[in-house]
């Protein structure tokens, strides 16, 4: 089964449109127009990558290097996320110390082989969501240093160092950040079915072969997701990865 472009897809993208700004309207959201501009967006972007990605794929050296870009995309969109973007070169050591791991996991057991056509896509997704877990565990850590900051003081009161005072309030927000990830597995095949699932099993692969990719995509990002939230934690305790404004305001 393949889904092609042309008139039905476009009907079915413009009816679900049309119903999601109407919702805004009578949701009284802010900016129902901005529905149309990520609908736009997406379809430009969308349709660019693939054809890059057609053109780069058959070139290991390509494709890699296609990858670095992604990445770089991926730190440049977390640190503006968590407005942090002066502290980039730590968000990059705490995504790339989830995301290297796992993809040397899956080529060096011969999962997947090193290949731009299973490559990209696989450590694309893989990327994607190391770059949510980091936004996610920052902006949690963020808003709690900064309403509870009461605490970070009466903490270096006591004693603690700089270090021991950041983390006794953040460390209880990271295992928060990482809710999303763990339900997505917990529910995978239950209440949803994934995109890798859905892709192999539109691609003319097994249900088996599909069962098998999504598990080794959930699995992955869990490991991905769950090590670059301890080391964005461990490098927010340093007052490394912090936004300018919590540098300044959590002098030791």
């Amino acid at each position: 089964m393949t889904i092609d472009p042309g008139l039905p897809v476009a009907l079915a993208v413009v009816v679900l449109l049309a119903g999601t700004a109407a919702m805004y309207v009578v949701g009284d959201l802010p900016r129902p127009a901005s529905t149309l501009v990520a609908a736009l967006r997406a379809v430009l972007q969308l349709g660019a990558a693939a054809l890059v990605i057609a053109a780069v794929v058959r070139s290991l050296a390509l494709s890699v290097l296609l990858l670095c870009v992604m990445f770089v995309v991926a730190v440049a969109t977390t640190v503006r996320r968590v407005e942090a973007t002066g502290a980039w070169p730590w968000a990059t050591v705490a995504m790339l110390a989830g995301l290297l791991p796992v993809v040397a996991v899956v080529l060096l057991t011969r999962t997947i082989p090193p290949e731009g056509l299973a490559l990209v896509p696989v450590v694309g997704i893989l990327a994607g969501n190391t770059m949510n877990g980091h936004t996610l565990v920052c902006r949690r850590a963020f808003a709690a240093l900064r309403e509870e900051h009461s605490h970070y003081e009466a903490a270096l009161s006591l004693g603690l160092t700089r270090a021991q005072a950041i983390g006794e309030v953040v460390h209880r927000r990271t295992p928060e950040a990482l809710v999303p990830g763990l339900d997505q597995v917990r529910t995978a095949g239950v209440v949803t079915l994934p995109g890798a699932f859905v892709g192999v099993l539109l691609g003319g692969g097994t249900p088996a072969q599909a069962a098998a990719a999504q598990v080794l995509v959930l699995v992955g990002i869990m490991a991905a997701q769950t090590t670059t939230a301890v080391v964005a934690e461990r490098l927010v305790r340093r007052a490394l990865l912090l936004p300018a404004d919590l540098k300044a305001s959590l002098r030791p």
